[in-house]
Order: structure tokens, then C-alpha cells, then sequence
């Protein structure tokens, strides 16, 4: 029987409705409903009686609350006296500008009540780093966009978004739906720094330009943007200033917001991470 399911039946029993008991848990209802119908299919008994007002407990139900959570504490004693008796953990987080964001608060309040005396640290890279401080070591795990040379790098798909072209609003193109590479072609681009990742440079920035100033964040793109004019490469969804806007171009892959980790495995803590951003991004 799954600890996780678990916890879930005592939030919906607690809350005596599905949708306040999602929110409780930073989840969406859909995932959390199939949760309970497989819990009831597993014990091949009903355990709410549905009403439009709600649900409340059936005498199996009952039962099985006070037996989880009588479970659920002891398993939460047992994981405090074990993470006490291997001293403090740490993990160190890399992220590439606003990815964590894109996870958001249900990874961070999932991964803290799994591990709520891990230490975390987090190491906030710029865009000549597309692995977050990976492939350097300076971090456990990273949250980041792809594309990028992931050779020794495992990475999970959390979240794929189409990518446009930013131009200031008064462009000419700023009002087409879509526009082609080629009515591209003679524009001006924000220059990333030199010598980093080719996967990643070749897919976030059109013809270099010497003349350009490097820019080594998002936000220094943005305003190269909307003050000199020139072309930057963001997700349909990233945040801009007033006065930007992104079109779509045709043909363009769609970048992914991802978790990274070394390939050769990570520790037990990297893989908890892991699961915990999978698992969130799913719900």
C-alpha cells in the first residue's frame, strides 16, 4: 500500500471534499480522485460516500483512517530518527534563470515533507551555463532548458514550451501570427558569451554579431531588446517588460524545462529530488 496514497486519503477525509483537499496537497483534483478510486479498488472497498456537498467516511473508511494514521506517524518517527542518526544533509540546487519557477511551489513543498531537515542550497546560473553548475559540479541536480550537450548528463522532461522571437512592440513583425527564419535573416541578435555550450548557442540565438555586447541573462536580452532593437530567443511564457512581445517561428522545436543529474547516478537524495519534481509536475 502506498505511504503517498495514504496521506492523500487523510487529506480528503480531513477536508470531507476533493477539491479542498487537492489544494491542501498543491495538486490538481483529476489525479487526486483516481488516487482514492485506486486505493478503493485496492481494498475492493468503498471508502467516502459521494454527495454534491462532499464526501464523508464509510465504516471502512473509518477504520482505515485510524489505522493510517496511526501508520503514517510511526513511518514519520522511523524517517526522523534515521535522518537524525546520518547527520545533516545537504543538496545543492542549480537553476537557469526563472526554470524552478516553472515547477513551482508544489516541488518545494513536496520535496520539504519528504526530507524536512535536508539543507538546501541553491546556485542560480546565467546563460553561458545551460547545465546550472552540472557539468562544473557545483551542484547535486538542476533545473534547467534545453537544448544542450547532455553527454554524461541524465535529464527527465518536466514541461515543454514553444519559443518565439522577442521584438519590441512596434516592430513591424510584432502583429504577424508566426514568422519564417528567413524574415529573420537580416536581423541584429543579443550575443550570448563566447566559447559555451554549441547545442545551446546555436539554438538560442540567430548570427553572431562581434558588434553585440555579450549578455549573460535573461534580462539583459530583454532590455537589449527593447532598447537597441535587436532579436532575442525566449519561451512562448517568459515574463516581459512593457513593450515586448514574442511571435512564434515557424519550424522551431520547443524547448523543455527539465531536471538534470549526473549520469553516473547521484546519491539517494539526488534521485529523491528527482521523483519529487516528476511527480510534481505531473499532478
Amino acid at each position: 500500500m502506498d505511504l503517498r496514497i495514504l496521506r492523500y486519503f487523510l487529506a480528503v477525509a480531513g477536508e470531507g471534499h476533493v477539491g479542498r483537499a487537492a489544494a491542501r496537497l498543491h495538486m490538481t483534483q483529476p489525479p487526486l480522485s483516481r488516487a482514492i478510486r485506486q486505493l478503493e479498488d485496492e481494498l475492493g472497498v468503498a471508502l467516502f460516500e459521494r454527495t454534491p456537498r462532499g464526501v464523508t467516511l464509510t465504516a471502512a473508511g473509518a477504520v482505515l483512517h485510524e489505522e493510517a494514521a496511526e501508520l503514517l506517524g510511526r513511518a514519520d518517527r522511523l524517517r526522523s530518527r534515521v535522518v537524525a542518526a546520518g547527520g545533516t544533509a545537504t543538496l545543492t540546487v542549480g537553476t537557469l534563470a526563472d526554470a524552478a519557477e516553472q515547477v513551482g511551489g508544489r516541488l518545494v513543498s513536496r520535496f520539504r515533507s519528504r526530507h524536512p531537515h535536508v539543507q538546501v542550497s541553491i546556485h542560480e546560473a546565467d546563460l553561458s551555463d545551460p547545465t546550472a553548475g552540472l557539468r562544473t559540479g557545483l551542484v547535486d541536480v538542476a533545473l534547467t532548458r534545453t537544448p544542450f550537450d547532455d553527454n554524461g548528463i541524465s535529464i527527465r522532461g518536466l514541461r515543454s514550451v514553444p519559443v518565439g522571437v522577442v521584438l519590441r512592440a512596434d516592430d513591424p513583425l510584432a502583429k504577424c501570427a508566426s514568422v519564417s527564419p528567413d524574415a529573420l535573416a537580416e536581423r541584429r541578435w543579443v550575443r550570448l558569451p563566447d566559447g559555451i555550450d554549441p547545442v545551446w548557442t546555436e539554438y538560442w540565438t540567430g548570427p553572431a554579431d562581434p558588434a553585440q555586447p555579450v549578455r549573460r541573462t535573461i534580462q539583459e536580452c530583454l532590455q537589449a531588446v527593447l532598447w537597441n532593437g535587436v532579436c532575442a530567443l525566449a519561451p512562448a511564457d517568459q515574463p516581459l517588460p512593457d513593450g515586448l512581445v514574442v511571435v512564434p517561428v515557424d519550424g522551431r522545436a520547443p524547448s523543455e524545462v527539465v531536471v538534470a543529474w549526473p549520469k553516473s547516478g547521484g546519491s539517494p537524495l539526488v534521485r529523491s529530488f528527482v521523483a519529487v519534481a516528476v511527480q510534481s509536475w505531473g499532478s
